[in-house]
C-alpha cells in the first residue's frame, strides 16, 4: 500500500529557486531552469518511489527527474519539463497507478514563521555556515518559515519569490520531518514573501495528518 503525502504541481519555476533546484547536492540528477514546471511527489514507504518514477518516466519518457531520494521514512521524486501536458499526463499515471487523487495528499500545516529585522551581523554568520542558498548579510530583514510536510517549502519559495522578486532566497530545507525557508531582503518584502506562502498553503487541498 503506497500513501500519496504530497503532490506537488510548481508552474513557472522562479529564477532563484530553479538555481536552488540545480544545486549538486543530495539526489539531484537534471538541473531544472527557470520557467520550467515541476512536479514532486512524496510517497510512504520509501521505496515505493522507485515504482513512482517507473510510473512517471514510461508515460512521459521525455521529461527530467532532478531529484530521486529515499531517507528514512519517505521517498521522494522532483520531475520537470517545458511541457506542461507531461507533466499532466504523467501525473495522472502515478495517480492512477497507486489508486489514489490529488486530494489524498497531507494538508500542508504551518508550523511556525517569524520576520527578524536588522539581522546582526553574528547571526549572519552562523547562519551562513549551514544555508544552501544566497549568502546573508548583516542588516537586512530575515523571513523564516516552516512547515510540514517538508516538501511543500518549494512551491512556498517559489511563489515567495513571484510576489517578492527582489528578495533573496538564503535556504530551502525540503525533506525530513518539516520543511523551512530562509529569506532575506526588506521588510516590506518579506511581509510579501510571508503572506505569499500563507496564501499558497491555504489553497492547497488535502486529508489532515
Amino acid at each position: 500500500m503506497t500513501e500519496l503525502r504530497v503532490y506537488l504541481p510548481i508552474h513557472d519555476l522562479q529564477p532563484q529557486l530553479a538555481a536552488w533546484l540545480s544545486s549538486p547536492t543530495r539526489a539531484r540528477g537534471y538541473p531544472p531552469f527557470e520557467g520550467q514546471n515541476s512536479l514532486i511527489i512524496e510517497v510512504a514507504p520509501a521505496l515505493a518511489i522507485h515504482h513512482i518514477a517507473d510510473l512517471a518516466l514510461k508515460e512521459a519518457p521525455d521529461m527530467e527527474p532532478g531529484i530521486l531520494f529515499t531517507e528514512r521514512q519517505f521517498g521522494l521524486l522532483e520531475l520537470h519539463s517545458d511541457n506542461q501536458a507531461e507533466l499532466d499526463a504523467a501525473g495522472k499515471a502515478i495517480l492512477k497507478g497507486i489508486g489514489a487523487r490529488q486530494s489524498d495528499q497531507l494538508m500542508p500545516k504551518v508550523l511556525y514563521h517569524d520576520i527578524i529585522e536588522d539581522l546582526s551581523d553574528q547571526h549572519a554568520i552562523i547562519l551562513n555556515r549551514s544555508r544552501d542558498g544566497s549568502i546573508l548579510v548583516p542588516g537586512v530583514s530575515l523571513l523564516i518559515f516552516e512547515m510540514a510536510p517538508a516538501l511543500f517549502a518549494c512551491v512556498a519559495a517559489n511563489e515567495a519569490e513571484r510576489a517578492a522578486p527582489e528578495a533573496t532566497i538564503n535556504d530551502v530545507q525540503m525533506m525530513g520531518a518539516s520543511g523551512r525557508i530562509f529569506m532575506s531582503g526588506t521588510t516590506e518584502d518579506m511581509q510579501k514573501a510571508r503572506d505569499a506562502i500563507i496564501n499558497t498553503l491555504e489553497k492547497v487541498k488535502g486529508r489532515k495528518a
